[in-house]
Order: structure tokens, then C-alpha cells, then sequence
């Protein structure tokens, strides 16, 4: 009689393993077609003449491809009073964001550094009150924002948007440096001030230079909330300085006549570009950034 081979238990718990994989990319797989369906609408739609569009179709990709509306978006849209598209209110975005970035790091770098390396009375309860900004709403200190940049002469202004965004940004950007730097060696800081270095000599030679993680994380979080911020952008903003994101809503809520919805789907790329951008070349940094100590404490 032929011996017949029984599969082994190892051999059950490698099927289970496998079923369960399966399981786990078909979902992750069903996800993230779900996250790259509106994409797919708005990159077809984008090089679609409107004649195709106003078919009602769409889903199929284009049955002839024009970059029309690309150019009509970036260049000669009518925006408010103006025909010239979004290509002001893009470099707006980065007179806004690139500084507001800048100025908000370092100060949350200063901040943690203080807060983790200077124990003082009362840094709890100041690091308490910098955290406390952090769960407030936007909408809370528009009224005091405004009255604010009025006394500073800042309203309607590229400053004021900046000084805004700093202020907004420095609750986030402390609890990252803090966090990030209450797991510091302190014998290096230690070592460092034996060696004479100063207050600001410990933070420009050694935790500035051992915080690219850190920085990173916070770079990417700032600019993606500044670039993409619209109440500050409406509220405070004037025509000659509003940044993209109101430029596209008063392309797509103020233009009359025919609605061009391959413009606006175009136009809405184009804003959204730079933050891709900065994902896809820092992405893995943040995820470095984040497990380095911006969510420890």
C-alpha cells in the first residue's frame, strides 16, 4: 500500500500566512485606488478639450489631448479682475511659505532647545501654554489676528500673511523640537559648554547639525499647512497678495459664462504640484523624522 504524505502543520500555518498577505495588499490595493481615483478624474479631465467633458463621460481618457487648458490656467484665466491666471498668486504662495518655513524652524528649534536644555520655573507650564495652540481653531483668533496686523501695518499684506503662519506654526514646530530634543545626549551640551561654547553656540554647533530629521519633519508639515492654508489666505490677503489657493477659488466660484471644468481641473493640479513635489522627495525622511523622536514625550 502506497504511503500517502499528510501536510504538515508548518505547512497550514505557511497557506494561512499567505491567504492572509493576500488578504492584506488586495485591501491595501482597494485603498489606494480609492485615494487615486479623483486623480485619474482630474489628470484625464485636465487634457480634455470641453466639448468631451460637457459629454458626460469622465472617466475615458481623452479622444483627443490638448494642453489647452493648462495654459489657459497658468497663464490667461480670469481670475477676480485680471486675466492673467494663476502664474501671480503661484509666486505668491512661495514669497508666503518660504519664509514663514524659515522663521517658524528656528524658532521652534530655539524653543525646544530652551525648554529641554534650560530648566527654568515655570518651563512646564510655558510648554503647556505653547502646546495649548495647538488644538486652537483657526476661526478663534481671526478677529484678534486682524486687529493685530492693523496696529502693525501688516494688513493685506505678504508680511502679514507670513507673521501669521509663523505665529500659527510655532505651537506645531516647539512639540516637534522639544520632543526631538529631550531625547539629546545631554553630556554632548554638557561637554560643548565646558569647551566654552556659548548659549547660541550649542544650538548652531551641536543640535542644529544633529536635528536634520527633525527639521525635515517640520519643514514638510509647515510647508504643506502654509501652501495649502486658505482662511488665513482669504482673511488677511489682499488682491496683489493672496496666495494660490484663494486665486483658485475665485477661478472656480467667480467666473461667469461657461464653466471651463478642464481649466479648473488643471488649475488644481498646479496648485497641488509643489506639495507633491516635496513628498516625493522627502517622504521616507519624514517617516525617519517622525520615528527619530517628533512623537515621543
Amino acid at each position: 500500500m502506497a504511503d500517502v504524505a499528510l501536510p504538515s502543520q508548518g505547512t497550514h500555518v505557511s497557506a494561512g500566512l499567505r491567504v492572509g498577505r493576500v488578504a492584506l495588499y488586495a485591501v491595501l490595493g482597494f485603498m489606494a485606488l480609492l485615494f487615486l481615483i479623483p486623480l485619474y478624474v482630474m489628470l484625464v479631465n485636465a487634457f480634455k478639450p470641453l466639448s468631451e467633458i460637457e459629454t458626460g463621460n469622465l472617466i475615458t481618457l481623452p479622444s483627443h489631448w490638448t494642453l489647452q487648458p493648462w495654459l489657459t490656467a497658468w497663464g490667461t484665466a480670469q481670475i477676480g479682475v485680471s486675466a492673467h491666471g494663476l502664474k501671480p498668486y503661484f509666486l505668491n504662495s512661495f514669497l508666503i511659505a518660504i519664509p514663514a518655513v524659515i522663521i517658524s524652524t528656528l524658532i521652534g528649534a530655539l524653543n525646544g532647545y530652551i525648554l529641554t536644555q534650560y530648566k527654568f520655573r515655570g518651563a512646564n507650564l510655558v510648554y503647556a501654554a505653547l502646546l495649548f495652540a495647538v488644538f486652537i481653531p483657526f476661526q478663534i483668533v481671526l478677529i484678534p489676528m486682524a486687529r493685530l496686523l492693523g496696529m502693525m501695518d501688516l494688513s493685506g499684506t505678504i508680511k502679514g500673511l507670513i507673521f501669521v503662519n509663523v505665529v500659527y506654526g510655532i505651537g506645531f514646530v516647539t512639540l516637534f523640537f522639544r520632543n526631538y530634543y529631550a531625547a539629546f545626549p545631554h553630556e554632548l551640551v554638557r561637554s560643548a559648554r565646558m569647551d566654552g561654547a556659548g548659549f547660541f553656540g550649542v544650538l548652531w554647533r551641536i543640535l542644529l547639525p544633529n536635528s536634520a530629521p527633525i527639521i525635515v519633519v517640520t519643514v514638510i508639515w509647515q510647508f504643506t499647512n502654509i501652501w495649502n492654508e486658505f482662511l488665513f489666505g482669504s482673511t488677511f490677503s489682499s488682491y496683489s497678495s493672496s496666495p494660490l489657493t484663494v486665486a483658485l477659488n475665485n477661478l472656480v466660484n467667480s467666473s461667469m459664462g461657461v464653466k471651463e471644468y478642464n481649466v479648473y481641473f488643471a488649475a488644481a493640479i498646479i496648485a497641488a504640484v509643489p506639495t507633491l513635489i516635496v513628498y516625493l522627495l522627502s517622504g521616507k525622511y519624514f517617516v525617519r523624522g517622525l520615528m527619530a523622536g517628533s512623537v515621543k514625550g
